[in-house]
């Protein structure tokens, strides 16, 4: 383990993490929410840095990213433990056992070996992913600083709850993030995910028009918990008015795991219709996800509707796009080497 960074000491040797918006209040010899930030005799301790529980080499359309870089791979890596605890959590095997039962797995590696195996493997970029990356702060920050001296791009994967001082100290390193924009209501944060909406949002617009990181957004829809007309009506007009409509939205549908093991899987239909007010709204890239027999990951322009990047499984073609721009109409295509 290793000293943490992002907090401030506090009364009768109690301290405050600063890396989430939870802030949390950690007495001696306790952790914070996440459960891998440890009081240890008045010093906090990153518990998880260097334990690495996922790794892989992955599509970077998986992330899911579609304008970024599209066609490349991406060196995936993850440690144990999350700052929310989703009932929903489709990765909870990872994100949940430092928050349950203390436990935190995985092998050693340093920031300079994850680099070397990310070249070895001729990645595109590194992603900070599986889990919450805000919770692996430091070495995710180590590493994004090599990756950046060594000529690869770095990604986040990020549920979006992190502080503004964690965003800012990441903020040179970063080169695009995919946040999973859960719901829009601050019941769901609450009860579901054990977190709050408006922390949220405010950092959507930091990294969008302040950072200017890549951004595309991500939200599961649930059957009954976040897809009513009225909640995906507030969710896109804030993704149009202060995102930007230039942001990729990606629809994902849900199926049972974890604790919410007794609702049933999105239907078709919900999602079409989540698809379909996007675009009415003005999104130019909205994008179905995890969903068989719908074929809605294709990018297509905006100004004459031409097919630009097809997509098929997370392998990518673009034959009608070139240096972000398509053959066809000259419509300027939103993304990242693009073509």
């Amino acid at each position: 383990m290793v000293e943490a960074k992002l907090w401030k000491p506090l009364k009768d040797g109690a301290v405050q993490c600063r890396l989430c918006n939870h802030y949390c209040a950690i007495k001696p010899g306790e952790r914070g929410k996440c459960g891998v930030r440890e009081n240890t005799d008045g010093t906090l301790y990153a518990l998880n840095y260097g334990k690495i529980a996922a790794m892989n080499l992955d599509p970077v359309e998986k992330k899911p990213l579609y304008h970024f870089q599209p066609g490349t791979r991406t060196f995936s890596f993850a440690t144990m433990g999350c700052n929310l605890n989703c009932t929903f959590c489709q990765n909870w095997s990872l994100s949940q056992p430092p928050r349950e039962d203390g436990r935190i797995e995985g092998r050693d590696a340093t920031p300079e070996e994850l680099v070397e195996e990310a070249i070895r493997h001729k990645a595109a970029s590194i992603s900070y992913t599986y889990s919450e990356p805000t919770i692996f702060f430091e070495i995710m920050l180590d590493t994004a600083k090599l990756a950046h001296e060594r000529g690869l791009k770095n990604i986040m994967v990020s549920n979006g709850f992190m502080s503004r001082e964690c965003l800012d100290a990441l903020g040179p390193y970063i080169d695009a993030i995919n946040v999973d924009l859960k719901c829009f209501t601050e019941d769901f944060y609450e009860d579901i995910s054990g977190a709050r909406l408006k922390p949220i949002l405010e950092n959507l617009k930091y990294i969008k028009h302040t950072l200017k990181w890549w951004l595309e957004v991500t939200t599961l829809l649930i059957p009954g918990k976040n897809d009513s007309p009225e909640e995906l009506n507030q969710l896109t007009d804030f993704l149009v008015n202060e995102i930007g409509p230039d942001t990729p939205w990606h629809i994902s549908r849900f199926h049972p795991d974890y604790k919410m093991g007794n609702v049933p899987a999105t239907n078709g239909d919900t999602l079409m219709t989540a698809y379909n007010m996007g675009k009415e709204k003005g999104l130019k890239y909205v994008y179905i996800g995890n969903m068989p027999g719908l074929d809605m990951q294709q990018t297509t322009c905006p100004g004459c509707g031409i097919l630009l990047i097809n997509r098929s499984g997370f392998a990518s073609t673009l034959p009608s796009i070139k240096e972000n721009k398509c053959i066809s109409c000259g419509e300027t295509i939103d993304g990242i080497e693009l073509g």
